[in-house]
């Protein structure tokens, strides 16, 4: 089909080039073509690099550094100082505390300033007799004490004839009343009792627990809204370093099967009451009170896992405490 005139007039008057604007494009296309080719024109030649020498050189320089370093020296690149080593944690078991050295005291849980001044009070008095000495040692904590008063291969007193020589020559480590210790002895037969009831005096008669770790775990109970399971208490910070700790928890106390824990109401539960329970804190409860005003109340509990940050593992801890 021919074109019309009209047509191929239109498109020459209006898309057509003349010879000087032809000639024109054809110099600028020609200036940006040189542009882009400048820099590689341009690039100086570099000689070729081969890494092979220089890898095998500090291959070379790494051997003899290793070879020339003892095998027990230390990694850091400053001297190390005796005595700050970190002393591997070992399973308490019976033991004779008149053989252990500084450290093993600190394998079994002791700074390494209470394992000297543990060595040096031994040498002083002569050895230890009885684990009322260690428990009037100067620094030893009664929870730290406690811990440790199962595994002492010593009786619990000294007879009367040596407690009364060991008093006149170290009064300052005896009992004020002789006939009265200064920590309540601890039950041998310790029946068990409940878990979610129990004060902390009750706590306290389970042998390696104190004042303030009592005091933890009823501070934990509280804030967690009772136990559902003994093993819960190995969430305490306290306790996480402790499993004998744990295991005395599990042996002496139990929780009652028909016990309903405390619940956190997320649908209606502010923020300040959400965040106090320990597997939500701030972080989880903003996001809940966030999603609720976005999305309505919470209708099942399976609702939670809509939220991405809440993994399956804080879901099934939480899932007994929920109240919708």
């Amino acid at each position: 089909m021919p074109v019309p005139d009209s047509l191929r007039r239109f498109v020459r008057r209006h898309f057509g080039f003349s010879r000087a604007e032809t000639n024109g494009f054809a110099l600028l296309l020609l200036l940006m073509l040189g542009l882009l080719a400048a820099p590689v024109l341009l690039r100086p030649a570099l000689p070729y690099y081969d890494p092979a020498a220089d890898r095998q050189q500090l291959e070379q320089l790494a051997a003899e550094l290793a070879a020339a370093r003892p095998a027990n020296a230390p990694r850091h690149n400053y001297p190390a100082r005796p005595g700050y080593a970190r002393v591997p944690r070992i399973a308490l078991s019976p033991f004779n505390p008149n053989t252990v050295d500084e450290t093993g005291w600190q394998a079994r849980g002791l700074p390494r300033f209470l394992a000297e001044r543990l060595v040096k009070y031994r040498n002083a008095i002569g050895g230890f007799k009885a684990k009322e000495q260690i428990r009037r040692a100067y620094g030893l904590h009664d929870t730290t004490y406690q811990r440790l008063a199962p595994y002492l291969l010593l009786p619990e007193q000294l007879p009367p004839r040596e407690q009364q020589a060991f008093a006149s020559r170290y009064p300052e480590r005896t009992f004020a009343n002789s006939e009265a210790p200064r920590f309540p002895r601890k039950p041998r037969n310790l029946q068990p009792f409940d878990l979610n009831s129990a004060d902390t005096t009750q706590l306290m008669q389970i042998r390696g627990i104190g004042r303030k770790l009592s005091a933890r775990v009823v501070e934990y109970r509280e804030r967690l809204g009772g136990f559902i399971s003994p093993g819960q208490a190995a969430e305490i910070y306290s306790l996480r370093d402790a499993p004998d700790l744990v295991d005395s928890l599990r042996k002496y106390t139990y929780v009652a099967p028909s016990y309903q824990p405390a619940a956190i109401d997320v649908n209606s539960g502010s923020f300040e009451e959400i965040s106090q329970h320990p597997y939500l804190g701030k972080r989880l409860a903003r996001v809940i009170v966030a999603y609720r005003n976005q999305h309505g109340p919470f209708r099942t509990p399976d609702d939670l896992r809509k939220i991405r940050i809440i993994d399956e593992t804080t879901y099934q801890k939480l899932l007994p405490y929920l109240r919708l």
